[in-house]
Order: C-alpha cells, then sequence, then structure tokens
C-alpha cells in the first residue's frame, strides 16, 4: 500500500473495523508518519444488466444510488437507507448468480423497497420507471399506494390523504382530457 502523502510503499495498519461489507483501516506511513483511510471490499462478481431496449450495460451501484437518490431528493430519510437499499438490491442480485439481469426486476425490487422507506420516493421512483403516459396513470398508481396505507405507516400518510393533492391530480387529468 502506497502512502497517500510521499508515495512510499511501507505503511502499518494501526486499526481495523469492520462492517457488514467492507473493512477500514487507518494506516500509517512508515517514512513520513502521515495517516490515511482504506476500505478493503469483497469482489462482487460482475453481472450484466439487459434494458428494455436490448442493450446492455455492466452493474453500476453508483448508478442504482443515483437513481434512488433523484427520486428521495428533499426527503428526510435515515442516514445511509438510499446506499444500503442500492447495496440489498445488488446483493440480492448477486446472491442470484445469473450472469443477465433484466432492468424491470432491478426496478420493481427498487420500488418494494421504497414502498416501505417512504411513499412520496416511491411515486417519484413509479412515475419514471413505470413512464406514465399521463395524469391518470398517476393517480391510479396514487390510489393503488393510498389502499395500502396501512402497511406504509402513518407517517406518509398525511402526505398522501392531502384534499390539496387530490384536487391537483383531479384537476390535471381534467385539464389532459381537453387538451
Amino acid at each position: 500500500m502506497n502512502c497517500t502523502t510521499c508515495g512510499h510503499n511501507s505503511t502499518r495498519v494501526v486499526d481495523s473495523r469492520e462492517s457488514r461489507d467492507s473493512v477500514r483501516r487507518r494506516r500509517s506511513c512508515l517514512h513520513c508518519d502521515a495517516r490515511f483511510t482504506t476500505y478493503e471490499r469483497v469482489y462482487n462478481p460482475r453481472f450484466v444488466v439487459e434494458k428494455r431496449n436490448g442493450s446492455r450495460e455492466a452493474f453500476s451501484l453508483e448508478k442504482l444510488m443515483r437513481s434512488i437518490s433523484l427520486a428521495c431528493a428533499k426527503r428526510q430519510l435515515p442516514q445511509g437507507a438510499i446506499e444500503h437499499l442500492a447495496e440489498e438490491v445488488r446483493d440480492a442480485l448477486a446472491d442470484d448468480g445469473k450472469e443477465k439481469v433484466a432492468s424491470s426486476l432491478i426496478g420493481e425490487m427498487v420500488l418494494l423497497k421504497l414502498k416501505k422507506l417512504d411513499s412520496v420516493a416511491y411515486m417519484r421512483f413509479a412515475s419514471v420507471y413505470r413512464d406514465f403516459d399521463g395524469p391518470e396513470e398517476f393517480a391510479d398508481e396514487l390510489a393503488d399506494l393510498a389502499s395500502e396505507l396501512p402497511s406504509i405507516g402513518r407517517s406518509q400518510a398525511r402526505l398522501l390523504q392531502n384534499d390539496a393533492l387530490t384536487r391537483l391530480v383531479q384537476d390535471t387529468a381534467h385539464h389532459s382530457r381537453r387538451i
């Protein structure tokens, strides 16, 4: 391991801490006494995501986290919730052992987990993932989600039972029919 300050290749481990998927090590350079942190992670086998249009690309945890983060923007979620959700999806896919995974499977897995985590983030993700054609489809999905409220939780129920939101969706649907 090379020192991040002087580049010398002799370092010693000062402290090690294990977490669920990595080992954090504090290191000290034997040449300049600088300290730095390294992380060791288990190598996960690569798998390919097959998109709707037939193209394929390597699975990217960062890309998955970015898309989940967009849906969760300005939501008050527990610290690390987005990373944890993305890692759960990745781990489940890796445990399955398949070399190719349909993007639709990944999307459905994220939706299931978001539904339990935050209903507003769920609706945001669903609106992009399911590619709603209009406000009617959005309203239908919202109605389906609202019917499951007892299993989602009371804190999210207030957001979905807002009369102003219901009127907005209805007005938007009515306006789009006139166009």
